[in-house]
């Protein structure tokens, strides 16, 4: 199964290309569900149908679906809610504002991810495209599995036997009614469900394909979500240059804007050089329906390398041997970045990787652990961490006979 995330910045037309893609596919004969992380969905406006909150079939082989954020937060967040709101309610906090104040910050797109897991899971579907959020929501939300998981690992179930063993003086004392099993569980579910979707992005048959117009503003943007996508291990393995204007037949006008672009255009083949850039042309007319999106998709894949085809290569994350074979070297793509952009620290068997304004905490194989980091550096689009055995302790000065 081949599963395909779509962003960039809002506005430049990732729905459409996003839907233009799970059309093109369907009519390939593969069994497609295109579906939206999106708070503010688009997909019914672009086919131009109702579709529902399950899968709706709109042409042969075809699939959309507008995640029901309430019914997916019944299932995974409400018991944590419920508890949530006993604590407030303890507090004198007003109904209303109470559950204003449970909801979880992005909640439609995390349970839409939930959702793209259950898809997943389900066997029905050769290819699941993916409407992302506009980019930085994106990186945030993809960002969250392995932030939760951090927690869990380290300070929950500290936590939980600490409250278990404290809560009948807890409640007694402070009148706050304190978190049972089935609050801990659901919490322990929901990671477990967001790390399982973290390990199918991440995995070898899911990538993302960048979106973007010819404006410098957009490029830049999409330079640094490439980055960051990386960073976190995610696969980019292309980008579409959207509303592109045809060179042919153009006047005055629209012929300074193909200089323009052009322009723009070598920068963006600069900048993702390895990686097939995607074209779309401007059209004077709004792609609506399957037929409409499945033209631009068939016009955007018409050249270049097969676009249901898994990426290739081990992904961002691997570790080589050292070139002397002394020692391995931990390679973390990071294109794009520069060594003032960086920074690394090491913490007990972690790897604290900060990139700008995002910081991955990167668990080190039991391999790596062991060892002590040598010296680091940014080359070629790659953070290259060494690791060198330990040196072997001084022996302990004995004294002699006197």
């Amino acid at each position: 199964m081949r599963i395909l995330l779509f962003t960039g910045k809002g506005g430049v037309g990732k729905s459409t290309i996003a839907s233009g893609t799970a059309a093109l596919a369907a009519s390939t004969g593969r069994r497609t569900l295109v579906l939206s992380t999106d708070a503010a969905h688009s997909l019914a406006d672009a086919f131009g149908t109702p579709v529902g909150a399950e899968p709706t079939e709109v042409a042969p082989s075809l699939f959309v679906q507008q995640v029901d954020a309430q019914l997916r937060f019944q299932q995974s967040w409400a018991e944590i809610q419920g508890y949530l709101l006993s604590v407030l309610d303890v507090a004198g906090v007003d109904p209303v504002a109470a559950e204003e104040l449970t909801v979880l910050p992005g909640a439609e797109e995390v349970l839409a991810l939930l959702e793209l897991r259950q898809q997943v899971l389900s066997g029905r579907w050769d290819t699941i495209v993916v409407d992302c959020a506009p980019t930085a929501e994106t990186l945030r939300l993809l960002a969250l599995p392995e932030a939760l998981g951090w927690y869990m690992q380290r300070v929950f179930p500290a936590e939980r036997r600490i409250i278990k063993a404290l809560k009948p003086v807890l409640t007694r004392t402070m009148g706050v009614p304190m978190p049972g099993d089935s609050v801990f569980d659901a919490v322990e579910r929901l990671h477990a469900e967001l790390a399982e979707v973290q390990a199918l992005l991440s995995g070898p048959q899911a990538s993302v394909r960048l979106v973007l117009t010819p404006e410098q503003v957009v490029v830049a943007e999409a330079r640094r979500s490439h980055t960051t996508l990386s960073l976190f291990g995610y696969r980019v393995d292309g980008v579409v240059a959207n509303r592109v204007f045809p060179a042919e037949g153009a006047d005055d006008w629209r012929a300074g804007w193909v200089v323009a672009q052009d322009a723009v255009l070598a920068e963006v083949e600069e900048s993702f050089a390895g990686l097939p850039v995607w074209r779309s042309v401007y059209r004077s007319g709004e792609p609506v329906g399957v037929e409409a999106l499945r033209d631009v998709a068939a016009a955007v894949y018409a050249e270049g390398p097969d676009p249901w085809a898994p990426p290739v290569g081990e992904g961002p994350f691997r570790v080589e041997r050292a070139a002397d074979d002394a020692g391995a070297v931990l390679v973390l793509d990071l294109p794009g970045a520069q060594r003032s952009d960086v920074d690394l620290a090491r913490h007990a068997d972690e790897l604290v990787v900060t990139v700008g304004s995002y910081r991955r905490l990167l668990a080190l194989p039991a391999g790596l652990a062991r060892l002590r980091v040598a010296g680091a550096r940014v080359q070629d689009g790659a953070l290259r961490v060494r690791f060198v055995e330990q040196p072997e302790p001084a022996p302990t000065p004995t004294g002699g006979a006197r």
